[in-house]
């Protein structure tokens, strides 16, 4: 077929304008609100039970400096809350911790089943589910996702930061000057997409959604959520100044902010996707028929086919 870029353009406009209605003209601020309040519940908790980790295996300070490097992705404000968060860990007593994190982890664990069965509920009423999962087999799909998720974090930080400490420790620099390699933004930027087209693919829907319509939806969820990131702290740093409105509380409004702009994030990728997904299902119903009356020559073919 020919390639017609006016074509191709006016498809891709329609369809990011398709995604935004059908993420805007929904209720999804409902799941948005829920999804970020048990984020938030669930991330102190997780800070807890890393810290924890470390002090039985090895230095909890090490924990302090790996989450240092990851809160670099956190605007000012949210940063300070997680900076803060593991300065007064790291400083309190290891049997304390311990005890903390015990306890963190029936907290972390159920406020990070709810958040994924929030995230998912949101992301199947977004994709217009036909045929939702019952009870147990949803709870049992958002424990998957919640521990594959985990699991794939700690993967890619020990990774990251094991490139970082062989790097330093034995002074490896395969590819000397190539600073992207060693950034938190790329590694950050390749996970989420990775993940999120993941989730599209297989926990959005009952049938596996089209893969191009997935790494579609995850590329752009992930910039969308980076780019959150820089937008809400440029508007902290430079434009308002949230502390003169919110005083004491200003850094948990930033924290709040950037947690509701990522969950939309997500959400407009998993529509997106949907959108894309549509896409290709027309194209393919109207290339079906012009490749049969090539093969049949000139003869014009009637589609669908009469009975």
């Amino acid at each position: 077929m020919d390639w017609d870029p006016l074509h191709a353009l006016r498809v891709v406009v329609r369809t990011l304008l398709r995604a935004l209605v059908r993420l805007w003209g929904r209720d999804v601020m409902l799941f948005t609100g829920g999804v970020s309040f048990f984020i938030m519940l669930a991330i102190f908790p997780a800070l807890a039970i890393l810290v924890g980790l470390y002090g039985l295996l090895a230095d909890p300070a090490q924990a302090a400096r790996e989450g240092e490097a990851l809160s670099r992705l956190m605007p000012v404000g949210a940063r300070d809350i997680f900076r803060n968060e593991l300065l007064r860990l790291t400083t309190t007593p290891h049997a304390a911790v311990s005890t903390q994190s015990g306890l963190a982890l029936l907290i972390g664990v159920y406020a990070a089943h709810r958040g994924f069965k929030a995230l998912l509920a949101g992301l199947s009423f977004i994709h217009d589910e036909d045929k939702p999962r019952g009870f147990v087999g949803f709870n049992l799909l958002a424990l998957v996702v919640l521990i594959a998720t985990f699991s794939a974090l700690g993967l890619v930080s020990s990774v990251f930061f094991g490139l970082r400490v062989m790097g330093s420790a034995f002074e490896l620099r395969p590819l000397r000057g190539v600073s992207w390699l060693y950034s938190e933004w790329t590694w950050a930027s390749a996970a989420l997409s990775l993940g999120l087209a993941a989730i599209y693919r297989f926990a959005m829907s009952s049938r596996p959604v089209d893969w191009r319509a997935s790494l579609i939806g995850g590329l752009v969820a992930a910039i969308l959520c980076l780019g959150a990131s820089w937008a809400i702290a440029f508007y902290v740093e430079q434009v308002a100044h949230l502390g003169a409105t919110y005083g004491s509380i200003a850094t948990v409004v930033v924290f709040l902010i950037w947690l509701s702009w990522n969950v939309n994030a997500i959400f407009f990728g998993g529509a997106l996707a949907t959108e894309v997904e549509q896409a290709l299902d027309d194209m393919e119903l109207h290339r079906r028929p012009m490749l049969l009356n090539d093969l049949r020559g000139s003869k014009p073919l009637i589609w669908p086919p009469e009975s």
